[in-house]
């Protein structure tokens, strides 16, 4: 059967590695990670790459996306995502991890892929400055991080921790976050490349299929 891999950006390094551990060939298509921020218009990108695509199977390298994939159909092909709600979920290996990690103190993630994103944290905190001013700018950020206690920069092993840490650090210093680093994992990525393809760790929609709302419900 032929198969295709649908990837968002942001999982770029992550995920060029765990094709390089599993020995996948598969071909990779790749979806622009600031969409993220745009349910819509990342539906609507996702559909436009899935159609007509020729394959037999897609396998998706990302997460539902505050549910950016629902409506999403299928041709003639199976489309696979992991059960997750976005990519740092998939990084940590699962949901339930992510909510153990925020249950002991409110974190906001970050991985080098999230950092050259076109829209991620650290960019919105300069343009709130630039249009606000720094004393309204840094109270519109408290109230926005006002549940973060933490910021994580996440070690995946596909990038160097020196330059990116760097910069991770300096964004929580500014926001007065606690600065951490977390162990990642490929497993989950990797698991999505070569199965086996469990329901309880991913969602299959099968040719001629449509996810629906209910397909996107996660237990954690």
């Amino acid at each position: 059967m032929d198969t295709i891999i649908v990837g968002c950006k942001t999982l770029e390094n992550e995920l060029l590695q765990a094709v390089k551990e599993t020995g996948c060939t598969y071909e990779i298509r790749w979806i622009e990670s600031g969409l993220h921020n745009y349910p819509k218009k990342l539906n609507q990108v996702l559909q436009e790459t899935l159609n007509g695509c020729g394959a037999g199977r897609v396998l998706a390298a990302m997460g539902f996306c505050g549910n950016s994939i629902e409506n999403i159909s299928t041709e003639d092909y199976t489309l696979i995502f992991p059960r997750v709600d976005d990519c740092i979920s998939l990084l940590l290996g699962s949901c339930r991890r992510r909510m153990e990690i925020c249950r002991e103190q409110g974190t906001y993630f970050l991985t080098e892929g999230w950092l050259k994103g076109e829209r991620n944290i650290w960019k919105e905190y300069e343009y709130t400055m630039e249009k606000y001013g720094e004393e309204t700018g840094k109270e519109i950020f408290q109230m926005m991080l006002g549940n973060y206690r933490s910021l994580a920069l996440l070690d995946t092993g596909c990038y160097s921790m020196e330059k990116a840490g760097a910069e991770a650090k300096n964004i929580a210093g500014t926001l007065e976050l606690e600065y951490k680093i977390l162990p990642a994992t490929l497993d989950y990525m990797k698991k999505l490349l070569t199965g086996p393809w469990t329901e309880e760790e991913f969602l299959i929609v099968p040719p001629h299929s449509m996810v629906q709302g209910s397909d996107l419900v996660l237990e954690v």
